[in-house]
């Protein structure tokens, strides 16, 4: 069993950067790759960005890449989500997921993931 939580969430303007943090229990958190999802108001919840157990893998959607970098520190069983020059279409609830068999194929499909944390509220104003 993995409980995930999520903070770092708040309210920025269009260029602006956040960092969400999500915390891991449990002492097998390097057996999990780890996902980072969103949520918009009327729209279903979408892949964002995905790493690898060991960190030596990292996926991105298109929408974010070259923007958002997802990072872990397993020794502090945590998984990072740097967002820089955030859009005003940024703004949504963001998710961390954590599977242990992450494949290219199904990354970013939400039944590959096992463990889900409560969420946190990114927003982005113009």
């Amino acid at each position: 069993q993995v409980q995930l939580v999520e903070s770092g969430g708040g309210s920025v303007q269009a260029g602006g950067s956040l960092r969400l943090s999500c915390a891991a229990s449990g002492r097998t958190f390097s057996s999990y790759a780890m996902g980072w999802f969103r949520q918009a108001p009327g729209k279903e919840r979408e892949f964002v960005a995905a790493i690898s157990r060991s960190g030596s893998s990292t996926y991105y959607a298109d929408s974010v890449k070259g923007r958002f970098t997802i990072s872990r520190d397993n020794a502090k069983n945590t998984v990072y989500l740097q967002m820089n020059s955030l859009k005003p279409e940024d703004t949504a609830v963001y998710y961390c997921a954590a599977t242990q068999f992450l494949a290219i194929a199904t990354m970013t499909r939400l039944g590959s993931y096992d463990y889900w944390g409560q969420g946190t509220q990114a927003t982005v104003s113009s």
